[in-house]
């Protein structure tokens, strides 16, 4: 069974994730199921056969999220420091062509949000900065073409 790292923060997300789907939307279906049963006939009953996809749906996903979650492997960023590039640092760069700075912070795949400056462990960019500090330059083979960046900062927490 291959473990998932993922920060404190991320795993929380889950937690709530999973907790409002088991205590609010699994009653909800149930309860528009029941509902729907009411109106008779099920063969040609539209709102019975949605809620029950609905259904199928949400007991996906919670069954996804408690495989993560029983997978996870929390890493407290909290705990981590040096000047070396790992999972959970927050690393400023500027990239060497346009010397526009970018932040992110690298987190397991489940946590990424770009919009939110998270990327995934597994990212070309990420891939990239891992081992590597403060002063290297590194090359990043990204979809849009290769980017050369240099590292400003390294930072934990």
């Amino acid at each position: 069974m291959e473990k998932i790292p993922m920060t404190a923060a991320g795993y929380a997300q889950l937690e709530s994730e999973l907790k409002r789907l088991t205590s609010e939307e699994r009653p909800r279906i149930i309860q528009a199921i029941a509902e729907a049963r009411s109106h008779g006939d099920l063969s040609e009953n539209a709102e019975y056969h949605a809620a029950k996809e609905q259904q199928s749906l949400n007991e996906g996903r919670i069954a996804e999220l408690e495989d993560k979650l029983t997978r996870a492997e929390v890493i407290d960023v909290s705990k981590l420091t040096g000047s070396t590039v790992k999972f959970g640092a927050r690393v400023r760069l500027v990239d060497e062509d346009t010397e526009e700075e970018k932040s992110w912070q690298i987190v397991g795949d489940l946590e990424a949000d770009v919009r939110q400056g998270r990327i995934s462990i597994s990212s070309p960019i990420a891939r990239a900065l891992i081992g590597k500090s403060v002063g290297d330059s590194v090359e990043v083979a990204a979809p849009g073409g290769a980017h050369s960046y240099e590292i400003l900062d390294v930072h934990y927490g």
